[in-house]
């Protein structure tokens, strides 16, 4: 080590700090001291009031994208939260999109046809996608049970970009 480098640098001894230049000046250790402290307990209350403030915005509307034919995951997964969400008012308006493999089995079985009845009858907007329906051949059966058939993909894009609505996904 030369000594440009030992004269340059901090030394410790005795639990004190010495800085360049003075034998005991550990004012300028103090101020250090100060500006870490400050920083440490301003900059985390920031971040603190950014959280809080993103908390405070809520969102009113879910979007239920159901599109598995599995009837398991209706029955014991979404069936209780969509009808909670609806009637403990978890959320003001909830929409359930009746998207692919989930309209067959929507058409097929008449337990879940009473399930989606219940969701009706709590004020669940109900919607199908007409495109999947017309492959299915089963656009007609849907209308029957009171769904909204229509083109889906433009309202799931509008909830997935609002800032209001949580899209969900089964």
């Amino acid at each position: 080590m030369s000594i440009f480098q030992k004269k340059n640098r901090l030394s410790f001894t005795k639990n004190r700090y010495y800085l360049p230049g003075s034998s005991q000046n550990n004012e300028a250790m103090k101020r250090i001291v100060w500006i870490v402290f400050l920083i440490a307990t301003i900059v985390p209350g920031r971040v603190r009031a950014q959280e809080t403030a993103s908390v405070k915005h809520e969102k009113n509307h879910l979007a239920v994208l159901w599109s598995t034919g599995d009837k398991e995951v209706f029955t014991k997964m979404m069936y209780i939260y969509i009808l909670n969400a609806k009637k403990q008012d978890w959320f003001d308006q909830v929409t359930v999109i009746v998207w692919g493999p989930s309209q067959k089995l929507l058409v097929d079985d008449p337990e879940i046809q009473t399930m989606v009845k219940d969701f009706q009858q709590a004020g669940v907007v109900m919607e199908a996608c007409i495109w999947c329906s017309n492959e299915y051949g089963i656009t007609e059966n849907l209308k029957k049970l009171e769904i909204d058939v229509k083109g889906a993909g433009g309202p799931l894009t509008k909830y997935l970009k609002d800032p209001e609505t949580e899209v969900i996904v089964f």
